[in-house]
Parts: structure tokens; C-alpha cells; sequence
């Protein structure tokens, strides 16, 4: 994309998320630059966010009618595929609750709830952790429905439930140094009292902490980009809850945990790329970065890979191998190990090994089901 589309791009994507703003052009966009546009909104999943600038913006300056028309249906697809998935997590988690497991809903829905219009946020499956060391109850329930379950990973397991995908995480944290576990478990325990509810479809659903909310967001961000890489929609997230927990974050506490963590350099250039890029106040940030710190390389990171690696042209033709199913996937977490390890040591070093151990561990599990 030229340098000017994509500053086109992002002046609509600030203006979806805030409900404010005008877009500043240095000529009329063409009818092929509208497509790009919304080419790389489907590359980030973000159609549903850069519509949502368009009542922000004159007639003339509004794609072609038939363009108008495909983006609309897009965002009316996304808005039923929201509405579905709150019937379906409703239903499961009044079930769970009932069999007397306690699900608590991560990220997705839980996150969508603070944007301007939450059913236009694109969301890709149902998350679940189970309080009290549910989760072997709750894949046991699932299997009693007749459903078929992917459990072949240690940490997680996944299948589909009316078409929908849910995943059951054993683990709320995507943190991957071992050093860290006895550390996030004291968190769990010390934030438990303090749980958010949400209405879904008339169901009251449990949600993590303001503090554990964020947390959790932003580790899953990092984990994907020692990955793959991870798209916009991700760091949108990030930026949400910032601005709709302002007011509710103990600050001082959630940098002592990015710190005890270890991922507080990281931090700094997420926060970074939260105001100079999707335009978040400052003062919605729980605390300041360093004046002098610069992220735009981790922006064009970011902005390349797409929605997790998948539309990442560096990488079209390449190979799959057993650590991942992507083009390049090992070597693009090698080059990421490097990139992120002056910023996040632990987790940058400990990803690849964590990733290649249960690749082996899925491998072994598969083999021995066959036998």
C-alpha cells in the first residue's frame, strides 16, 4: 500500500474507534484506492471499525455506491455472527454454571463490550477458563453433548458448538516462562473478588478484573507476535480497554505487574503505537513511556503481517514445517525471538521452546490415540 493510502487508512481506523474526527485528503481517493482500502480492512479484520468512520464523512468523500454497498453487507455478516456467538456463549455458560463449573469468558466478547458499537467488532472464536480447576469437568460436559473435541494440546482444547469454534484455556495468562507461574497464580487468587459481570443475551457472564482484563489482552498480543505476528484489530483491543478502564485501573499496580512479568520494555512500545497510531489519549495510558522511544518498526511489523501472520506477502511461498503450519513459521520466530528479546527476555527465549514442546507433546498424543 502507498505511504499516503495508508495514512488514509489510519485516519479512518481513528475515527471508527472515537466517533470524532475528519479525514484530511491530499486528493480524492479513486475507486481502486477504496478497494485497497478495504483490502487491508480485511486483512487486519477491522471492515466493521473503518465503517463506522463513514457518518464522519461528506459525500464526496465516501466510496462508490456498489464498494458502499459490499462494505455494508460485510458489517450486517459481522453484526449476525455477533449475535449468534451471545446466544451461544449465554447458553454454555448458563450450562457450565449449572453442572456447577464456574466459566469465566476471556477476551472476544468480554472486550467487544467497549467499543462504540460492539457487534461491529470481527471476532474469531468463544474463549473459556474454568475457575477451581474446572476445565477437565468442562471438556468432560462437552463430550457428554456428543460433541467432538480436539484436546490433543496440553494447554487447551477446541471444537465447534452451532458452528461456532470455542477453545477451553487451562491457563488464563499466555505467558510463557515457568518462572512466572507461581507469580500469575497469586494474581488470580488475589484479583477473584474483584470479577466483572456482563449482561449477554439476559445472562449475567463472569469476566477477568479491570487489571487482569488488560493483562491478559496485551500477554496475548506479545505471544502472537513471538509468533507469527498478529493484526490491528489485537492492538485496537489493547487501546478499548485502556480508554474504557481509565478510571478503574490501579496504575501503579499494573506496572508492577508488566514488571514482574518482565514485559514492561514491551509495554513502552505498545503504548507508544497506541497514541502516535490509533490515536488513544495520553492520559488514558496507565503510565508514560520514555520520550525518547521510538516503535514505528514494530508498527510495521504489525501493519504487514495481518490478521495473525496470515496475510503476510514477505512470507507467500513459503514452507510449513512441524513447529508451525504457516509459510516460514520457524523462520519468522526465529527473527522474532531477536527482535523482541531486548524488550521481553524471558518470554522471547522461552516462546520457541514452549512452542516446539507441545508441538512434540500434540505429535506423541496423536500417535498414541492411533495405537
Amino acid at each position: 500500500m502507498k505511504d499516503h493510502l495508508k495514512d488514509v487508512f489510519f485516519q479512518l481506523l481513528r475515527m471508527g474507534l472515537w466517533g470524532k474526527g475528519e479525514l484530511a485528503l491530499e486528493r480524492p481517493l479513486s475507486d481502486e484506492d477504496w478497494s485497497v482500502l478495504y483490502r487491508y480492512a480485511q486483512n487486519h479484520t477491522l471492515e466493521g471499525i473503518l465503517f463506522d468512520a463513514f457518518p464522519l464523512m461528506p459525500e464526496e468523500q465516501l466510496p462508490h455506491r456498489a464498494l458502499r454497498m459490499k462494505w455494508a453487507v460485510r458489517v450486517d455478516q459481522i453484526e449476525r455472527h455477533n449475535t449468534q456467538m451471545n446466544e451461544i456463549i449465554a447458553d454454555q455458560y448458563a450450562y457450565f454454571v449449572q453442572q456447577g463449573v464456574k466459566p469465566i469468558l476471556l477476551k472476544g466478547q468480554g472486550v467487544a463490550t467497549c467499543y462504540r458499537h460492539p457487534t461491529h467488532r470481527v471476532s474469531g472464536d468463544i474463549d473459556w477458563h474454568f475457575e477451581e480447576n474446572g476445565y477437565n469437568r468442562a471438556l468432560q460436559l462437552v463430550r457428554e453433548k456428543g460433541v467432538k473435541v480436539n484436546a490433543v494440546m496440553t494447554f487447551c482444547c477446541d471444537y465447534g458448538w452451532k458452528g461456532i469454534p470455542i477453545e477451553h484455556q487451562r491457563k488464563i495468562f499466555d505467558v510463557r516462562s515457568p518462572f512466572k507461574i507461581a507469580y500469575l497464580k497469586k494474581l488470580e487468587n488475589k484479583y477473584k473478588t474483584k470479577q466483572q459481570s456482563l449482561l449477554i443475551e439476559g445472562q449475567s457472564v463472569s469476566l477477568l478484573a479491570p487489571e487482569l482484563q488488560v493483562l491478559q489482552v496485551n500477554v496475548h498480543i506479545l505471544k502472537h507476535l513471538l509468533g507469527v505476528g498478529i493484526g490491528l484489530r489485537q492492538i485496537c483491543d489493547a487501546a478499548i480497554l485502556y480508554h474504557a478502564y481509565r478510571d478503574q485501573i490501579d496504575s501503579e499496580k499494573l506496572r508492577r505487574m508488566y514488571k514482574k512479568i518482565g514485559v514492561l520494555k514491551w509495554m513502552h512500545l505498545l503504548h507508544y503505537i497506541l497514541v502516535n497510531y490509533l490515536g488513544l489519549p495520553k492520559a488514558d495510558l496507565p503510565f508514560s513511556y520514555p520520550d525518547k522511544l521510538r516503535a514505528d518498526w514494530m508498527m510495521d511489523e504489525i501493519w504487514l503481517s495481518g490478521n495473525f501472520g496470515v496475510h503476510d506477502e514477505r512470507y507467500v511461498g513459503g514452507k510449513a514445517s512441524f513447529v508451525s503450519v504457516h509459510p516460514d513459521g520457524a523462520r519468522r520466530m526465529w527473527q522474532n525471538m531477536w527482535r523482541y528479546l531486548p524488550y521481553a527476555p524471558q518470554e522471547a527465549v522461552f516462546f520457541p521452546i514452549r512452542r516446539i514442546t507441545a508441538r512434540l507433546d500434540a505429535f506423541l498424543s496423536s500417535r498414541r490415540s492411533r495405537i
